[in-house]
């Protein structure tokens, strides 16, 4: 297995980022212009309608929005609401994919940490999944700050 952590302070209360987090729209716009994840139509919380280990759906991972170049059979395990979730699935690329996501409060706001391991399934593959993951993650980070403003700066 591999596994990172990517963590941000943002200007905003965990409401405001839990709500966002869980969203389709708000997960796009955290990809935005990478990627476009696809959601079943009408589904607008992640948190909501799950159960242990079942699998909510089939995501398609598009890049630049319309290229097919990864699946997520989205799998929740926990979900503490308002507060934390834990993803683990399946991907095209992926035996084990686990992402969990933590939204607290913090001095200024919340602080959103994302923890990930995965299991390639082609074992060679690993550091390169791992690099693209750190990019992807570093992405989805920096446009949390762009939207909600970066509480680790000076005011």
């Amino acid at each position: 297995m591999r596994a990172f952590e990517i963590s941000s302070r943002l200007r905003a209360q965990p409401a405001a980022v839990w709500r966002h987090a869980t969203s389709p729209a708000g997960v796009n716009r955290e990809f935005r212009p990478l990627l476009r994840m696809t959601f079943p139509a009408g589904f607008t919380d992640l948190a909501q309608g799950w159960r242990p280990g079942e699998r909510l759906f089939r995501s398609w991972l598009l890049l630049g929005g319309f290229l097919p170049v990864e699946y997520d059979d989205l799998t929740l395990v926990e979900v503490e609401p308002g507060r934390r979730f834990l993803e683990r699935s399946s991907l095209l690329s992926q035996r084990v994919w686990e992402h969990e996501r933590v939204v607290e409060a913090c001095d200024g706001g919340s602080r959103i940490t994302d923890r990930l391991r995965f299991a390639p399934r082609v074992a060679l593959f690993g550091p390169v999944y791992e690099r693209v993951f750190r990019l992807v993650f570093a992405l989805r980070h920096r446009n949390l700050r762009r939207l909600f403003g970066d509480a680790s700066r000076g005011a």
